[in-house]
């Protein structure tokens, strides 16, 4: 089954590719892979799923939702850069940051929001490597900021 026809059975429909704030490119493509940059969790043009830090205000599940979001993001800009995300051979990595309290310690769980999405859409071709790390503070006060690499085809 294709990744387009994939996300139809999943029901999931991709946001609009957001075209960059500042000065870089949404996705690089270069030697096989697709380098996606860092992507928020935006539910509009100008609005965050969420705001503020993990284990200060904003819980686990709303964590893995602004994580599953960052992804949907990401993959409408692959999308968009590829053409089609049937371009896409694997999943290669995922570095998940995530805004956090001194105290949270749970930034591999948060960030499993993101993992599950891409199994759930990429079958065994979704799982990566991964990084989850701990920030202080991230752009917009957002509580996760994800980027990932893929491996395509030509």
């Amino acid at each position: 089954m294709s990744i387009e026809a994939r996300l139809k059975e999943l029901g999931i429909e991709l946001p609009p590719a957001k075209p960059p704030l500042y000065a870089y490119v949404p996705v690089v493509v270069e030697g096989g892979l697709a380098w996606v940059s860092g992507q928020l969790p935006w539910t509009g043009d100008t609005t965050l799923v969420a705001t503020g830090k993990l284990g200060a205000g904003v819980d686990i599940p709303t964590g893995q939702a602004c994580a599953r979001m960052c992804v949907l993001h990401g993959l409408a800009s692959l999308r968009a850069a590829l053409g089609s995300l049937d371009r896409v051979k694997r999943m290669v990595k995922v570095v998940g940051f995530v805004a956090s309290h001194p105290d949270f310690t749970d930034q591999a769980q948060v960030i499993d929001g993101a993992s599950k999405l891409l199994g759930e859409i990429f079958g065994e071709a979704g799982r990566h490597a991964r990084s989850a790390i701990g920030m202080a503070m991230l752009p917009r006060n957002t509580p996760v900021e994800v980027e990932f690499v893929a491996a395509v085809r030509d």
